[in-house]
């Protein structure tokens, strides 16, 4: 069984159209949760089993309570208004799953859990069992905020030169595997926060799973792009090609080889994986292939549970998860560049895009000295990358006329370069926030689907570095991020709750790899501080850069509904002019957003005990397809 280590801290603008608790830690949980009257066990069952129906939705056409969707009037099929609570996914099926469980009485980490299980079904290419996660939960009442890095690790027999001999095994077959972790992950915070049953949590996901699901626009893609891999892989084209070519949008696709696995889980709980029937088969398949993951891995793998890491800018505060991921500290230096300036009026035009590329470019360079603080002291770059001093030297360098090549942006080390992910907001009526993300890393992970458990297998060892790797410009690997046993890799994920004045504002992630940092910032910038209400705030056209190449991708695609999202030229024009290579991208990252409409504490709608209830809108980005509910 993981286990938990202490709650000790661990060492926008686009302007212009265009491990689980001590077992008697989760039965004093079970124990509260068992003495209210709200949550009793009947009723949840219930009201989860009416979520069962509404698993074929595959839009935000219905919703509970009082919520408000994108039917005429006037709000976008991507977006729902609600006061009672709201659940953002990549899926309209999983946010359904994850409002239903609000509805049985849930906190927002019994949503997050359902939610993301069902993600893990009918999203495999972009996580599930078989990858890892990183939760920040807020509680309200208190203000106190835990971040739980359920991270993948490296195996126990990993070595830094392991892929000396054959560099394509680090992002490709079993070798690419780390140490799952999202189930633990879950778990945990389940066992710390949860209130319904683990059970009925698990069961919606494990019902899809047996019962079938339809194959949506975005997933067919991804079968599309990955066709070669999964026709190659026995488990894989079981699943996903059971008549030889890969599933199109619309047809039905079923794992029960998954489905059992989940009802095993759902009746043994993170202990049937790490180290019971589950995980020994899903290990047996892995090594079967060549992976060198181990169920002693398994049964030592921990979850680190710390204190959410805290930034200030720009009038706000963020919590985020700590290094390894690099998301917080990331964000936070770029809007303390873009805040240091005498007026944010330049965030409403073009030249607000030209400075934000170059913050971006700043702190990609600056990022690459950071790592898992277990095997590496970050304190010192972390509180580099938050100062307001680092940030003042970097506004400096930025020329608002010209860019520069990636020497002038002092890079040490090669880059990380990471990929897709998923990611979802929970927000309840007691206004307790979740904000996690999820990833079995590139489109289905290491190419490999172990045939007697229907997990996908991660390829997160590729986001180490290694010795002998160079970029094009010859930097060396970043040796904070070399690989060790029972080590983290660099992560750009970055689940956030957002505060304004100790209230909550906000919760928001992303998924896209690199672009997730890049992502959020955006995104943040269009809604909080430009003024775009929440849904124009994600549908925007972004722009990303990686530093090296050095070339800026802009946005310029049609999403699954029909709609273009694309910079405009009169943009373009303005970055070619100073020196920005461009090309354009139909691959943007994909955002998630609920934000809360805060107004004096005591005008109506307000909450009591100094907890805010305001106007909830929630926000599933239409690059993905997806919808919100709401309650």
């Amino acid at each position: 069984m993981a286990a938990a280590r202490g709650d000790g801290l661990r060492g926008p603008l686009l302007g212009g159209d265009g491990t689980v608790q001590p077992q008697g830690a989760a039965d004093a949980a079970r124990a509260r949760r068992g003495a209210r009257p709200w949550a009793a066990l009947a009723i949840a069952a219930a009201l989860l089993a009416l979520a069962g129906a509404l698993l074929l939705l595959t839009s935000g056409d219905k919703a509970g309570g009082g919520a408000r969707l994108g039917l005429g009037l006037g709000l976008s099929p991507h977006e729902v208004e609600s006061g009672a609570g709201a659940v953002a996914a990549d899926d309209a099926r999983c946010s359904e799953v994850g409002a239903a469980a609000l509805r049985a009485g849930g906190h927002a980490v019994d949503a997050a859990v359902a939610a993301a299980l069902c993600l893990g079904v009918v999203h495999p290419m972009s996580s599930g069992l078989g990858g890892g996660a990183f939760l920040v939960v807020r509680d309200a009442a208190s203000g106190h905020a835990v971040a739980f890095d359920a991270r993948e690790t490296a195996p126990a027999a990993a070595t830094p030169d392991m892929y000396a001999a054959d560099p394509s095994a680090k992002s490709k077959g079993p070798l690419a595997m780390g140490v799952p972790g999202e189930l633990a992950g879950l778990h945990a915070a389940w066992s710390r926060y949860g209130r319904l049953p683990w059970r009925d949590l698990v069961a919606p996901a494990a019902r899809l799973a047996r019962d079938g699901y339809e194959i949506v626009a975005y997933v067919a893609g991804a079968l599309r792009d990955s066709e070669a891999d999964v026709l190659a892989d026995p488990g894989l084209r079981a699943v996903f090609a059971p008549e030889g070519r890969v599933l199109e949008a619309g047809e039905t696709c079923r794992n029960p080889a998954l489905a059992d696995a989940l009802e095993r889980v759902a009746e043994e709980g993170a202990a049937a994986f790490y180290g019971g029937a589950v995980g020994e088969s899903f290990v047996r398949d892995v090594r079967a292939a060549g992976g060198i993951v181990t169920v002693e891995d398994l049964r030592g793998y921990e979850v680190e549970v710390s204190g959410a890491m805290r930034a200030d800018a720009m009038g706000y505060t963020f919590l985020g998860m700590p290094p390894p991921s690099s998301g917080t500290v990331g964000m936070a230096l770029i809007l303390n560049v873009l805040g240091g300036y005498k007026s944010l009026d330049f965030l409403n035009g073009f030249l607000g895009i030209h400075r934000l590329i170059e913050a971006i470019k700043h702190m990609l360079a600056i990022r690459m000295n950071l790592g898992d603080p277990d095997f590496v002291n970050v304190t010192g770059d972390v509180a580099k990358m938050l100062s307001p001093a680092l940030a003042d030297r970097v506004r400096q360098r930025i020329v608002d006329n010209t860019t520069f090549p990636p020497g002038y942006y002092l890079p040490k080390w090669a880059q990380l370069d990471d990929h897709g992910t998923s990611h979802l907001c929970v927000v309840d009526g007691d206004r307790n926030a979740v904000a996690l993300t999820t990833t079995v890393n590139s489109f289905f992970g290491a190419k490999v689907l172990s045939p007697s458990t229907g997990i996908v297998a991660n390829n997160e060892m590729d986001d180490f570095s290694v010795p002998a790797k160079r970029t094009p410009d010859q930097l060396p690997p970043a040796p904070a991020n070399f690989i060790a046993p029972g080590k983290r890799p660099l992560s750009s994920m970055t689940p956030l709750v957002i505060l304004k004045n100790g209230q909550l504002v906000g919760v928001l992630g992303g998924s896209g790899g690199t672009n997730i940092i890049a992502t959020v910032t955006q995104v943040f910038l269009n809604h909080f501080i430009v003024g775009m209400d929440p849904m124009a705030a994600v549908q925007r056209p972004r722009v990303y850069h990686k530093l090296i190449p050095n070339v800026v991708s802009y946005e310029n695609e049609t999403v699954v509904d029909g709609d273009v999202i694309a910079l405009n030229g009169a943009a373009q024009a303005f970055l070619e002019q100073r020196g920005h290579q461009l090309q354009s991208t139909d691959s943007g990252a994909v955002c998630q957003f609920i934000v809360q409409e805060l107004a004096a504490p005591d005008a109506p709608g307000g909450g009591s005990g100094g907890v805010f209830r305001g106007r909830l809108t929630a926000v599933s980005d239409p690059r993905k397809g997806g919808s919100p509910a709401g309650l």
